[in-house]
């Protein structure tokens, strides 16, 4: 009961920033949603709700933002400088990194920042082993470490502060 509560305040805030416009229709009709989404799917959305008290998780999560799309710019750049030079090689494969994620939040954020950014596509994800199979358009690394280093670490170091 508790997650689920939790997780209608935090809908129902999201609802109310992406609507802005504070007249009562909005409002009444962000409870009803917020209310279901709570309903359908807060035992499954929060498995750890203490972690929502600690503020510099929200303060880690807003530093997250820009360097997430600064690095999305820069792969969105070069997959377009890929594609208008076709004679560019590439070298395409899938390749293993490793993580130190544990929680499901944790690694689907990494998973989602890894495929959000062009050239690279999360596969598959072993949490048994810490791994996550990634295709890449330009293997530059082989080698679990440095592939890790090339992909992962840029987000991998901020959403432990978030998610673990």
């Amino acid at each position: 009961m508790k997650s689920r509560m939790i997780l209608f305040v935090l809908a129902f805030v999201v609802w109310a920033l992406l609507n802005w416009i504070p007249d009562w229709q909005h409002l009444v009709v962000g409870v009803f949603v917020a209310a279901l989404v709570a309903y359908l799917t807060g035992d499954m959305f929060v498995q750890r709700p203490h972690l929502f008290k600690h503020v510099e998780r929200y303060l880690w999560f807003l530093y997250y933002i820009p360097i997430f799309i600064w690095e999305m710019l820069k792969a969105n750049i070069d997959v377009a400088y890929r594609v208008a030079h076709p004679s560019l090689p590439i070298k395409p494969g899938i390749v293993k990194v490793k993580t130190s994620l544990k929680s499901d939040t944790g690694l689907t954020f990494l998973a989602n920042s890894i495929t959000l950014t062009p050239g690279t596509l999360s596969v598959d994800i072993d949490r048994e082993k810490g791994y996550i199979y990634v295709h890449w358009i330009d293997v530059k690394d082989k080698d679990v470490k440095g592939a890790t280093e090339r992909i992962a670490y840029r987000f991998e170091r901020i959403l432990t502060r978030i998610f673990e």
